[in-house]
Order: structure tokens, then C-alpha cells, then sequence
């Protein structure tokens, strides 16, 4: 069993060494030679052992420590004990890094670890295959010196992450990654690349199919249509049948013109933010519209900013703006009233329409804006609703840097809006009505 430290044993010792000497040198009447020799002596052993260790710490290569006497004994044994500890606790980390990186590896993405200058400390296989980066060759490289990518370079420097970004692999021009970047640590950072050529090209067939099925379903409905409102002005005609036929003709005609829009608006992403929208004449023919649709069932106001306009594209603002203020008049019973403003609130602009209608549930709300899904399926078909309405207002408003906000409580109405940021606000000199 290995001698502890013990520092009243060191102690006692050296008390017991020098009471030799000092004895010694009573009987021989040379107290302080004595005790000079024995201190040297006591000297030369401690140097013999300090040598020892010095010997083994710098050329030495065993891997336990010399074997110690007296007071060096619990010093050796410390440092052998130490060493067994640090053995243990450099295999609990070499584990602990294996099953790291089997994790890693057994990721769906590309995994590349970097450090705050960007250079590669670590990456798993797929790295190697998508992002053309050789492991252990390229540690130390930096990234940007692999991936001269302008947008991936121009993404890396940014230090604003928060969004992920479409780029086409440097190992493969038919792959297209989804590349995002974490930041964690003291100045790390994580690069996680996926492969998203499949997605996209799955999002790309829905998109085509729905643009040529709505396209083709067009004429036939136009010219359906066309003969039902001969069949009407003809005598000797069911009317209720002809109304009813007329009016699924019309509901399904709005259908596929909802979906043509959506498919517009999902093809174009990219918004000029030099073209401006006169907000004001945008918005007169929005509550003209809502007039005509009402039919004098409600209080319509519209509290409209004329110094206010914006940048972007106005095919979707307008899609966005009508569809919020007609789901108001659809959704609001006769006798409701609905208020729609277009203001400058702080340093954005605010578009919202209040209506005090029945309101919604609030697990409906997070599903609101997803295709064609309704709160109440019954009204909907009364009133003519479709389900892609407040589709179309998400993705119009996400081209905009822009997002739809919704309040509602049951029984007092609901507040739907969104709000421009300030690089899209543009102004005009009139005055407030």
C-alpha cells in the first residue's frame, strides 16, 4: 500500500534526524559541526532524489516514476497516482470523442467544425462528399479558401445566421445544400449542410402541377360559365338549378384563380425594392371592392395614411391587403363593423383590419395560414372560402421581409396585420384624411 502524505510525519523526521546529530555532536563536544553535517548530508539526499525526478520527468521515458525512500516515497507515489488518473480520464475522453464522433457521422447532414476565423478543426464523411472537403488533409484550411462560393463567403463573414441559405454543392453541380452556421463556444462555430435537391425538386413538380392544372381547368370554367348565363336568360328554365350550377361555377372559378395567384406569387421571390406602390390608390380600390362585396350589411372604415407608400412588388401586396380585408367582410355577421388602417407606427408601417365577427379558437391559429385549411368547413362552403387565402397573404408577405399577425378572441372579433420594415417604407408629401 502506497505511503500518504502526511506533514506531521515529515515533521517528525526531520525533528528525529537533526536530535541524532545534535546528540552525536553533544558526545563529541561538536554540537554545530554535527549539525552542519547532518543538514548537508540531509542536502545531498533530497538533490539525489530531486535529480532522480528531474532525470525522468525530461529523459526518461518509462512511464511510472523512480521508486522514492523517506519523504520522497508519498511524492513519487502522488505522481504515479496522478498519472493513473490522468490515464484514465484521457481514455474516458478518447471514448467520449469516439461516440462524438460516430454521432457525427451517423448524421443526415454534412457536419463541419471550425474555429472563429473559419479554419477546419473537424468534419464527418459527408462533408467530404458535399462539400468537397478532405479530412485530415484540409484541418487548419479555412473554409472560404475550399468554398468559393460568393454567397457562402459572403454568409460566413456576415455573423448574422439566423436564416440558412440555397447554394449548389462545390462536389456536385446537380446538388443543391441548405447550408446553416451556428455559433456556439468561445468563438466556434458549426456548419451544418443538407442535401435538399430532392425537396426542392418535389416543391418545384407541385408548383408546375398546380400552375397547368389551374391553367387547364380555366377555359373549360370560363366557357361553363358562358353557357349558363345563356341557359338563364332562357325560358322555360329550373332557376334554382341554374343558380346553383352557377354559383359552384363561380365558386370553382375562384378556386383556380386563387391557385394561379399563389403559384405567381410562390415562382416570384424576388421583389424589386426600388418599385414603388402608391399605398393610398392601392387601398381605394380595396374598400370599393368591399363595398360592392358587403352590399350596405356592414360598417366598413378605412383610416388610409396618404403620405405612407412602400417598395416591393404590388401584385402580391395587393393580394395580401384584399384577401385580409375580404376574409373580414366573409367572416364579420351582418351589422358588424370592420376597420382597416394603413399607419406608420414607430419606424415601420402598419396595415391591420379589425373586424368584430365571431372570432377564432386559439388552436387554430398557428394552422391558419397552411393550404386550404379551414375553421368551420360548413361556413366556408356558405361563404365561398377556398383555404388559401391567408396562403397567399404568408408567402406574399415573406417576399416583403414581413409576416402576418393575428389576434382574435372568441365572441369580440379578430385583428389581422402585418408590418413593413423601414427600408421598404417610402413617403410622400399630402396630408392625412
Amino acid at each position: 500500500m502506497f505511503e500518504e502524505y502526511s506533514g506531521y510525519r515529515l515533521a517528525g523526521r526531520l525533528a528525529l534526524w537533526f536530535s541524532l546529530w545534535a546528540i552525536l555532536g553533544l558526545l563529541l563536544d561538536q554540537f554545530l559541526l554535527l549539525l552542519l553535517v547532518g543538514a548537508l548530508v540531509l542536502l545531498g539526499y533530497h538533490y539525489r532524489h530531486l535529480s532522480r525526478l528531474a532525470h525522468w520527468l525530461w529523459k526518461d521515458r518509462r512511464l511510472t516514476p523512480p521508486h522514492g525512500s523517506g519523504s520522497w516515497e508519498p511524492i513519487f507515489n502522488g505522481i504515479y497516482r496522478l498519472q493513473g488518473k490522468n490515464r484514465r480520464r484521457r481514455s474516458q475522453l478518447a471514448r467520449l470523442l469516439s461516440r462524438f464522433r460516430e454521432g457525427a457521422e451517423a448524421l443526415p447532414d454534412a457536419a463541419v467544425v471550425m474555429g472563429h476565423e473559419g479554419e477546419i478543426a473537424w468534419c464527418n464523411k459527408l462533408a467530404e462528399l458535399h462539400l468537397g472537403i478532405h479530412w485530415p488533409q484540409d484541418a487548419g484550411q479555412r473554409i472560404d479558401n475550399l468554398m468559393r462560393h460568393p454567397k457562402f463567403s459572403k454568409y460566413l463573414h456576415s455573423n448574422r445566421y439566423d436564416d440558412p441559405i440555397e447554394m449548389v454543392s462545390a462536389a456536385s453541380d446537380s446538388r443543391l445544400l441548405e447550408i446553416r452556421i451556428m455559433a456556439y463556444g468561445d468563438n466556434q462555430k458549426l456548419l451544418l449542410a443538407r442535401d435538399v435537391t430532392r425537396l426542392r425538386q418535389l416543391e418545384q413538380m407541385r408548383r408546375d402541377f398546380v400552375a397547368n392544372v389551374s391553367h387547364e381547368l380555366k377555359t373549360p370554367l370560363t366557357v361553363l360559365q358562358g353557357y349558363l348565363e345563356i341557359m338563364s336568360m332562357m325560358p322555360d328554365q329550373d332557376e334554382k338549378q341554374v343558380k346553383a350550377m352557377s354559383d359552384q361555377t363561380y365558386r370553382m372559378k375562384s378556386l383556380v384563380d386563387q391557385l394561379l395567384t399563389l403559384s405567381k406569387i410562390e415562382v416570384s421571390t424576388e421583389v424589386d425594392p426600388a418599385r414603388r406602390i402608391v399605398m393610398s390608390q392601392l387601398l381605394e380600390q380595396i374598400a370599393e371592392e368591399a363595398e360592392a362585396m358587403s352590399g350596405g350589411r356592414h360598417r366598413i372604415r378605412f383610416d388610409i395614411d396618404k403620405s405612407l407608400d412602400m417598395y416591393g412588388d404590388e401584385l402580391q401586396i395587393r393580394s395580401a391587403c384584399a384577401n385580409l380585408v375580404q376574409n373580414a367582410v366573409h367572416y364579420t355577421p351582418e351589422g358588424g363593423e370592420i376597420r382597416v388602417r394603413w399607419h406608420r407606427q414607430e419606424d415601420v408601417a402598419r396595415f391591420e383590419v379589425k373586424d368584430s365577427g365571431e372570432g377564432i379558437a386559439p388552436e387554430h391559429l398557428p394552422r391558419l395560414t397552411e393550404r386550404f385549411y379551414r375553421v368551420d368547413r360548413a361556413r366556408s362552403r356558405q361563404t365561398g372560402g377556398s383555404g388559401l387565402g391567408l396562403a397567399i397573404v404568408k408567402h406574399s408577405l415573406n417576399h416583403h421581409n414581413s409576416h402576418l399577425e393575428i389576434q382574435s378572441t372568441l365572441g369580440k372579433g379578430s385583428t389581422f396585420g402585418f408590418s413593413v420594415p423601414s427600408n421598404l417604407i417610402a413617403q410622400q408629401q399630402h396630408e392625412r384624411v
